[in-house]
């Protein structure tokens, strides 16, 4: 069996951040977490480091409830997020959580990314934390759109400008597709696309033109759409898209 306070080089077996994912139970970055919150044990001992292995015969539990390693097919739902909610399991500070709005019967989810609090449109949902690691690599090259309502008048050239990628109080953002949709008074709808989000990044950005962000909405994640599927839904990506689309161990 494992020593649960031995990192990494000498373990047999499979490091129990991966093996958390593969549960279902969070993503190898969210897992870090908990084993630091003391929520993880294996074989009854608290895992002190996210480097050591769970070897066969092994007993790993989460806030003192089994985990077992995801038997179950892997499975992908896409979300519409509405504004107000948090992307996480739980939240310091007791705001409203996505995941506890998951309609009854679904299994244990972790997302692929986030959008924050006052983000909507489409988040990807799935039981295997290691396909969401998967989904998230910038190496994937995936598009993320977005919709976007902000207050101010940018010019086109300023937008088209974005192209080239921007950098904003010492932070470099790669290139950024954007495009004015319509104009309304002093609001406008912009179309934005990108294929690594940084945190905050297109309100960054559109700050630094001198716009104000009032809405943002996601509409699509590499080739998932949002299409019209309704604010607070849940629906699932049938297998064989999910396999036609998705090239995962």
């Amino acid at each position: 069996m494992s020593d649960p306070g031995a990192p990494g080089g000498a373990g047999t077996g499979e490091r129990i951040a991966k093996f958390l994912a593969r549960a279902g139970v969070a993503s190898r970055r969210d897992a870090e977490k908990l084993i630091t919150e003391g929520r993880i044990r294996l074989n009854n001992v608290p895992v002190t480091h996210p480097a050591t292995f769970v070897a066969e015969g092994d007993i790993v539990t989460f806030d003192g409830k089994p985990v077992g390693e995801q038997r179950s097919r892997t499975r992908l739902f896409r979300y519409h997020k509405p504004d107000g909610l948090m992307v996480t399991h739980k939240d310091p500070q007791g705001r409203p959580t996505v995941f506890e709005r998951m309609p009854a019967g679904l299994p244990r989810l972790v997302s692929v990314g986030r959008l924050d609090l006052n983000s909507e449109g489409l988040l990807l949902l799935t039981n295997d934390g290691a396909l969401a690691r998967h989904l998230e690599l910038p190496a994937n090259a995936w598009i993320r759109r977005y919709r976007v309502r902000a207050f101010g008048a940018p010019e086109p050239a300023q937008l088209a400008a974005l192209a080239k990628g921007v950098t904003v109080e010492g932070v470099k953002y790669g290139p950024i597709e954007a495009g004015l949709d319509s104009r309304k008074g002093d609001n406008v709808w912009v179309t934005m696309a990108l294929k690594e989000g940084k945190n905050r990044e297109i309100r960054k950005v559109l700050a630094h033109l001198g716009m104000k962000v009032s809405r943002l909405i996601r509409v699509a994640y590499g080739p998932f759409q949002l299409g019209d599927l309704p604010r607070g839904a849940v629906a699932e990506v049938p297998p064989k898209v999910l396999r036609e689309q998705v090239k995962f161990p």
